[in-house]
């Protein structure tokens, strides 16, 4: 072959090319910028295509544009596992053999950690899961603030305090973003109660709206970059939260200015109109499901398909909304299913079950420990008796949408006799009888947990299982069963089910080495709590239950965790309860504004049952004096504040150190104190570490309703270290100069 003829094939091949990649689509070529590539791909679809995107196909996905390359859309939801895969037209199981997930700790668990790290850990881990499985859109986490220890809903929610939830919810959304899934944080918004669900109208002042219930979806937006929103069910203004123009319009898009889609919870849609103007992009789970209705395809008869489709071509209403709604569904595409990078994810892997115990062990609360109950000495302990339903009883399946067909749930019997091995006898009784089943949605425990023994006979077992023992672990607490921690109804009362209060005063009264483990995600009256000596708050911890609660009483792990809510004495403790209403059907006030949780205890000036923040330890942790290198801070500067803080135990442990913030006189009434900022730290025996904090204008603000705007008032501030929003430690007052 000749130069010239080397030279022309050259030429040749770099024209095709050349050719080829003029040919490649923009919208499918991830190295160009995301916002040519979703008006491309815009650009070439077709009406009915559009219109079959904004909403589902099945029970769990909607469409992309197989013309075009585009993907399906699937969800899963969360946020504490990955859902079982069901039917496509209904809930009933699929009956796959591989879709048994690792089962995470409840989020209340999560923010009683305090543990930023092991927030990201989560999400990357539950990403990770929900990538293998091929989702592109995790339905959770949920940052719906802890009004009432009544809400059913609360074990999936991340505490009372909006400062916490916001600060324990942007890495939980990086980690599941960074896997190619998009994180949908819910429920947007005043999600409180789940009475009357679908239709009570919460009415609410703008401030307490902007400083206690809308913090943590800001954050979630605006530093977790969060790609989608899911509505409430609700109404606020009296519109539909899931088509609201307020929430969505107002806030969400002009405020925040959030790119991402907003998902309709499943059956959260209940007009064409407002759906199509007010904000909504996906709608999914509207109540024409199967072939009632006598189509052969119920999907076309939700309010963003046919409905909307005969409204445009009669010229009612334009495609401007329908393009931005689709704009925002190919932004989620490009992100995910159209990015090539995304990695593939992983499954019910040892790594994943590490985190769960690593976050259960992270979020215990030990709550009380009189006469040094815990850790149980193994050396000197031969028989241990453990009590109660709740030791035995699977707690993954129930509770609503985030019940899970678990890979392997280790009970807290199970863990304790693993762990204390063949040295120690360890007797079980049951106590008390509550729920027997083990069947949500399809998916069985497995368990037959059938007694029918009176309640005198299983109370007199478990008082003569009780005097032999010498350490006596009760696990009693709450369940996932209607009018408990689940979905769709209300608690009835802040006590105890199944007349656990009887059983436990009579069996504490046997044996002085008494131990009470509350599983719950709500906070429970406990009114024998002057008998019991030591009790700790175990949460719904998931796969890993029983191996770090076992960890935890015995001491292989320093339980560090702090309450994430408010556990009151009497439900009139609770504000929602004292001032606002809770509960009710039509319209529910929130006529105690922002005094939630610890900000109304130190209104009225109530002692709690257990405070905010509160957590102990097995070590013992001392405080220096606080300290601030300016006593003067301008709009634009910072302040710090330092407080050394030493352990002077004898093992190690972390502390989990509070920053809350007093504004000494406000135009405006205040909290008392308002949390601002914590940190975690791990100091071994001896060990003395400094603390800082930074303090800015950012953290002096208050939400004045009047001027719609944010205020930081000049004057004079209270920085104070607190262990716990009673337990204060020191303070220091500085200034705000403009």
């Amino acid at each position: 072959m000749t130069n010239k003829m080397f030279v022309v094939l050259g030429i040749l091949l770099v024209s095709f090319f050349s050719n080829a990649q003029e040919k490649t689509p923009t919208y499918l070529d991830d190295t160009k910028p995301m916002e040519e590539r979703v008006e491309d791909a815009l650009a070439r679809m077709t009406l009915e295509e559009k219109i079959a995107m904004i909403h589902a196909q099945s029970k769990f996905s909607s469409p992309g544009v197989s013309r075009l390359g585009i993907p399906e859309f699937w969800m899963t939801d969360g946020p504490h596992g990955i859902r079982p895969e069901v039917l496509w037209d209904e809930w009933e199981q699929a009956n796959w053999t591989n879709d048994s997930c690792t089962a995470f700790p409840a989020l209340t668990c999560l923010a009683s950690s305090w543990d930023r790290d092991l927030a990201y850990a989560y999400g990357k881990a539950i990403g990770e899961e929900a990538r293998y499985r091929n989702k592109t859109v995790l339905l959770g986490p949920g940052v719906n603030i802890y009004r009432s220890p009544l809400n059913g809903r609360n074990f999936e929610y991340m505490g009372e305090d909006p400062y916490l939830a916001a600060q324990m919810v942007v890495p939980y959304v990086k980690g599941v973003q960074e896997n190619g899934v998009a994180a949908c944080v819910k429920h947007f918004a005043l999600n409180n109660q789940e009475t009357d669900r679908h239709g009570v109208n919460v009415v609410v002042d703008d401030r307490a709206l902007y400083e206690i219930y809308l913090p943590a979806f800001k954050a979630a937006v605006q530093e977790g970059n969060a790609w989608a929103i899911m509505g409430a069910y609700g109404k606020y203004k009296g519109q539909q939260c899931c088509h609201n123009k307020y929430l969505l319009q107002d806030i969400l898009r002009k405020e925040w200015n959030f790119d991402g889609v907003v998902i309709s919870d499943w059956g959260g849609v209940h007009e064409t109109e407002q759906a199509i103007f007010n904000g909504l992009d996906m709608e999914y789970g509207t109540w024409t499901d199967g072939l009632t209705m006598g189509k052969t395809n119920a999907y076309d008869s939700y309010y963003l398909a046919d409905p909307y489709y005969e409204m445009i071509k009669s010229g009612k209403v334009g495609t401007k909304e329908l393009d931005d709604k689709v704009r925002n569904i190919l932004r989620l595409a490009c992100r995910t299913t159209m990015n090539s990078t995304r990695p593939f994810g992983s499954f019910g892997t040892e790594a994943h079950a590490k985190t769960a115990r690593n976050i259960a062990e992270g979020g215990i609360v030990l709550l009380k420990n009189e006469h040094n109950v815990l850790p149980i000495n193994l050396s000197k302990t031969k028989k241990i008796a453990v009590i109660g339903e709740n030791a035995i009883k699977m707690m993954t399946v129930g509770g609503g949408s985030s019940s899970l067909k678990a890979k392997y749930e280790i009970s807290p019997l199970d863990g304790i006799k693993n762990r204390v091995g063949d040295n120690v006898e360890v007797m079980y009784a049951r106590g008390y009888v509550g729920d027997a089943s083990g069947d949500y949605n399809g998916v069985k425990s497995g368990q037959n947990l059938q007694d029918d023994r009176s309640p005198e006979a299983l109370l007199k077992e478990a008082i003569e299982v009780a005097k032999e023992a010498d350490v006596v672990i009760f696990v009693g607490g709450l369940n996932k069963s209607d009018n408990q921690d689940c979905e769709g109804a209300d608690r009835l009362a802040l006590g105890l089910p199944y007349n656990q209060d009887d059983v436990i005063t009579k069996i504490a009264a046997v044996n002085k080495n008494f131990i009470y483990i509350n599983i719950s995600g709500n906070a429970v009256a406990m009114p024998w709590v002057d008998k019991v000596p030591a009790i700790i708050q175990g949460w719904y911890l998931g796969s890993e239950t029983g191996n770090a609660m076992a960890s935890i009483l015995v001491g292989d792990v320093n339980p560090s965790g702090k309450l994430a809510f408010t556990f009151p004495v009497k439900l009139k403790d609770n504000s929602a309860h004292a001032l606002g209403e809770f509960g009710k059907e039509g319209e529910v006030n929130y006529t105690e504004s922002i005094f939630v949780g610890y900000r109304y205890a130190d209104k009225e000036d109530i002692k709690p049952l257990f405070s905010f923040g509160h957590g102990l330890s097995y070590t013992t942790f001392e405080y220096g004096d606080i300290s601030v290198d300016e006593k003067n801070m301008n709009e634009d500067e910072t302040i710090k504040v330092s407080i050394p803080v030493t352990n002077t135990g004898k093992v190690a442990g972390a502390e989990v150190v509070q920053l809350y913030i007093t504004d000494v006189k406000s135009s405006l009434v205040r909290p008392e104190k308002e949390l601002k900022n914590f940190e975690k730290v791990f100091l071994k025996p001896g060990e003395t570490k400094t603390v800082n904090f930074t303090i800015s204008a950012k953290d002096l603000l208050y939400f004045d309703d009047a001027k719609h705007s944010w205020i930081a008032e000049a004057g004079k501030f209270k920085a104070i270290i607190g262990a716990s929003a009673t337990n204060i430690k020191d303070s220091v007052k500085f200034n705000l100069v403009k």
